[in-house]
């Protein structure tokens, strides 16, 4: 155990088969990157934007769901889009009430699926953290059970079977390329391999949260800018998650938004995968080159959201 948090690889590895009922085994797909004008490389993207609720949101909103007493007046959560569907799918599907609180900055696609799943959903805020305040003010006053994105135990449990599942599906990986926000998800995967693999975080110039983090050696407040600001951009990463990031994640790599950009149209052009810019971010990474790997280097991408319109791509 890591600061106190029983994040560990038992506890991800008992809650896989409780939630499997829930959610999707997503594929890994094979490509090459001279594909996409690079030197010849196979890479294995693990497609989690094939998830329920379009991100792998679902496995932290379901093992919080299934985990933790839920009362009458339902469930309550603060997101930037992809948290607040999972929640409101997970929700939908086992019989409670959801209440969700996201900023002005979600897209129209992730307000979408949130309303789709019959939640009540309330915008108001520039960004994610007006949404929380206001989700926490909600929670305090209705009783409703609080379920974070982020910095929430059975979170990064939940987002740590998809470590389990990356290693069934690639037990021969030596790298695996993740992108952060408040790091609920790298949190979790972290603690699955537990420094077995080389993990790289990967996040947007206009919200290093987790390269700021690393800086200072503690959470502290970062930008909240840029084209993945919906999905990467909370002012800081998780408390939680931090310690198990200093454990074993090698390095934060920072990407432009015209790289992330580039990278969506790449994947949705060249292999017809829909991504947000959140969940295409880590494949920047490698497609910019400003991830090298070194000859005869096994690398996985994790694509881990897809609530985007390819019309705009």
């Amino acid at each position: 155990m890591l600061n106190g948090n029983s994040i560990t690889r038992e506890r991800i590895a008992a809650m896989e088969p409780r939630i499997r009922p829930f959610v999707r085994h997503t594929p890994v797909l094979r490509v090459d990157m001279a594909d996409f004008g690079r030197p010849p490389l196979g890479v294995d993207l693990k497609l989690e934007c094939l998830q329920h609720s379009g991100s792998f949101k679902a496995r932290g909103a379901f093992t919080n769901l299934l985990e933790r007493p839920v009362p009458e007046a339902g469930v309550v959560a603060a997101s930037g889009g992809n948290h607040g569907a999972a929640v409101a799918y997970a929700a939908m599907r086992l019989g409670h009430k959801a209440t969700i609180f996201v900023p002005e900055v979600s897209p129209p696609a992730k307000l979408e699926r949130i309303r789709g799943y019959g939640a009540e959903l309330v915008v108001g805020g520039a960004r994610y953290a007006e949404a929380l305040a206001a989700s926490e003010d909600f929670a305090e006053s209705s009783g409703a059970l609080q379920i974070h994105a982020f910095n929430q135990e059975e979170t990064l449990v939940g987002q740590g079977t998809l470590g389990l599942e990356i290693e069934t599906d690639l037990p021969e990986l030596d790298t695996l390329l993740v992108a952060v926000g408040g790091g609920g998800l790298i949190g979790g995967i972290a603690a699955w391999f537990a420094g077995r693999i080389r993990i790289i975080a990967v996040e947007p110039e206009g919200a290093p949260t987790l390269h700021r983090a690393f800086e200072a050696g503690r959470p502290v407040d970062a930008p909240t800018e840029g084209i993945a600001a919906d999905s990467l951009a909370p002012k800081r990463v998780g408390e939680m998650m931090f310690p198990i990031a200093e454990a074993f994640v090698e390095r934060s790599i920072l990407v432009s938004d015209d790289e992330i950009i580039a990278a969506q149209a790449a994947l949705w052009d060249r292999v017809r995968i829909i991504s947000e810019p959140g969940g295409a971010a880590a494949f920047a990474a490698l497609l910019s080159g400003r991830y090298a790997p070194a000859a005869g280097e096994r690398v996985a991408v994790l694509v881990c959201g897809a609530n985007a319109n390819p019309a705009k791509f």
